[in-house]
This record gives C-alpha cells, sequence and structure tokens, in this order.
C-alpha cells in the first residue's frame, strides 16, 4: 500500500517572537520549527502561556509591537517568506489563503455591523466578485456550516445568535475565500460540551470536503486525539515533542508530555482515586536560563537538566523529543 504524499504548504523554521516588558524580555516563543502539509491537520498543545496562539499570531503577522516582535526564523508558505512580505503583499494571503478562527467570536464579529456587511466585505476585498456575488457566497457559507433561514439571518446582528452560532459564523468567514490553511485557535474555549463536538465535527467536515490544512491550538488532547494526524507538544515557548498522533499516544516520550496524557480522563478505564495531575506551575518566561524548564516539575529530572536545554532527538518515524533522557551520556556537557 502506497503512503499518501502531501504537497507542503507552510514551513516555520526556528522561529523567535519576543515581548518586551518592563520586567524583562518575554520569549513567547523560542525557536520553533514546523511543517503543514496539504489536507493535514496539526495539533498545537500545551498549557497557557505556552506559546501557541503567539505561533500562529506570528504566522499571521498580528503580533502588536511594540512590545511584541518576531526577532528570528523563517515562516514559508508556498516558498514565500511571510516575514519578508510587504503589507500589500501580505493582505492577500492574510484572509484568502490562510485564514483564522479565534477563540472568542463575540469579540472577532464586529457588534455594530449585520453580518451580511462583515462576510461580503471579506469575500469582495479578496476575491473579485460583485456585492450581489458575495451576499449569494455568504447565504451559501451559512447554509454550509449548518445556520438555518440563512438568507434571513445574515441579515441579523452578532448579539442575536448565541455562542454557537456565532462561531459557526466565524467558521463560515474564514472558509468563504477557500483558504489553504484554516488556524482554529480553541475554537470551542468559550462553547458547552455538546456545542464543542458539533463545532469540531463541522471544521473536520468542511476542511476534508475543501482539503484544507488545519493547524488546531488546544489544551484538550482528547480533540487533538480525534482531530489531528500529528501533533507538537509546547512548553514555555519551545516544542518539546512531535509526532504522529498516535505515535505519541502510544510512546509519549517527554515527562511532560506523559502528564498531559495521564490527565485526561478515560472513560474506557475503571475509576481508581483522583485523576492525575502535574504538579507546580509552569515556568515564568521572562529572562527564562538556559536549561529545561520543566525541571522543577519533572519526576524524571537529573543534574544536567538544571544547567543546559537538551538537544531534539529523533526516535525514528517522524518522532522527535527535546529531553536528556534520549541524550547518551557521553554527549552531556562537562560542566
Amino acid at each position: 500500500m502506497k503512503t499518501k504524499q502531501y504537497k507542503s504548504l507552510l514551513e516555520v523554521k526556528d522561529l523567535q517572537t519576543y515581548f518586551k516588558t518592563d520586567a524583562g524580555i518575554v520569549k513567547a516563543v523560542d525557536g520553533i520549527s514546523f511543517d503543514l502539509n496539504e489536507g493535514e491537520t496539526l495539533g498545537i498543545v500545551g498549557e497557557s502561556g505556552c506559546g501557541k496562539s503567539v505561533t500562529n499570531l506570528s504566522i499571521m503577522r498580528l503580533i502588536q509591537s511594540p512590545p511584541g516582535k518576531i526577532v528570528g526564523g523563517e515562516i514559508f508558505f508556498e516558498g514565500l517568506d511571510i516575514l519578508k512580505l510587504p503589507e500589500n503583499e501580505l493582505r492577500k494571503i492574510r484572509g484568502n489563503e490562510i485564514s483564522m478562527i479565534f477563540q472568542d467570536p463575540m469579540t472577532s464579529l464586529n457588534p455594530f455591523l449585520k453580518i451580511s456587511t462583515q462576510m461580503v466585505e471579506t469575500i469582495r476585498l479578496h476575491q473579485k466578485m460583485s456585492h450581489k456575488e458575495a451576499l449569494a457566497k455568504s447565504i451559501q457559507m451559512l447554509q454550509l456550516v449548518g445556520i438555518p433561514v440563512a438568507e434571513e439571518k445574515i441579515y441579523y446582528y452578532p448579539h442575536q445568535f448565541s455562542g454557537g452560532m456565532r462561531q459557526r459564523v466565524m467558521i463560515a468567514m474564514a472558509l468563504s475565500c477557500e483558504a489553504k490553511i484554516l488556524i482554529a485557535d480553541e475554537p470551542t474555549t468559550a462553547l458547552d460540551v455538546t456545542i464543542q463536538a458539533q463545532i469540531l465535527d463541522l471544521i473536520v467536515e468542511l476542511t476534508k470536503k475543501m482539503n484544507t490544512a488545519v493547524i488546531l491550538i488546544t489544551h484538550d488532547l482528547g480533540v487533538v486525539a480525534g482531530m489531528c494526524d500529528n501533533v507538537c507538544v509546547m512548553y514555555a515557548g519551545k516544542i518539546v515533542e512531535k509526532a504522529k498522533t498516535m505515535e505519541l499516544y502510544k510512546n509519549p516520550a517527554h515527562p511532560y508530555t506523559e502528564g498531559l496524557i495521564k490527565s485526561v480522563p478515560r472513560l474506557d478505564r475503571a475509576h481508581k482515586g483522583r485523576l492525575f495531575s502535574i504538579e507546580g506551575q509552569p515556568p515564568n518566561v521572562i529572562d527564562l536560563p538556559d536549561c529545561c524548564p520543566f525541571h522543577p516539575r519533572c519526576h524524571k529530572v537529573m543534574d544536567v537538566c538544571q544547567h543546559h536545554y537538551p538537544p531534539t532527538k529523533d526516535l525514528g518515524d517522524q518522532h522527535e523529543v527535546a529531553c536528556w533522557l534520549y541524550v547518551d551520556e557521553k554527549e552531556f556537557p562537562n560542566d
């Protein structure tokens, strides 16, 4: 059986995004690299503050400056270095080739404008359509995401929709220009469990239909298991482990990844005491020392972890981990 070959859409190489504050330099994203292929769903997981959202705002070049700045790295979209594009060229990609669904649809939609105004403006900005054609496309997209009586509700204001319906509107807007990449930044955060499942199923269905690649930002490993082909686990601005989804769940290598997986409630196992939790708190990322930032919380910590950051090791089958446990002692630093 032949392995399906994908076309590479996005390459992120050694991306560094820092924020200058009065207290010091916040290295929100500190040298991360990953690829995204056509039709692939990539999950980026980790606790709050690990750099997930900043990574994807950097891809869209939406980092507020000051205080934030992309200080290093490269981001290639179909061979074009996004970081070197002039603003007028970037606008042709942002929202058209690469779209984003933000966490809270109420703050992402303009409360003073009807949905029709916002959707038509987006479509006409990126595609050569008349107002009538853009309106018809908007209604079609609302129907596609399951909004009933779309030809009437397109003239609603955002507050006239429920949270789940507003999120459907955001998905319709994000996919209305038939983007090649969809970035979903915790798209179900403010929704109840039933609506969460509907929204996630909708994203899967629509992106498969359009062959759209997806970057899913989440802290929910249960969502990742059902949606993603590959996973990047982030901690303190760095990718500590990267693997195919099933490989990550079967053979988690980094102690942090192990902890995240153990923290997920399992319906297929008998209840045995309290749910596992990782001890301690995520580190303050201001002026972090050059060592493993997870070592104060790690039950497998060694002396070298407290003084040096580990190199990334290839475990085979596209599985990589940055942990001293997988480094030969002969390679340990002398000091």
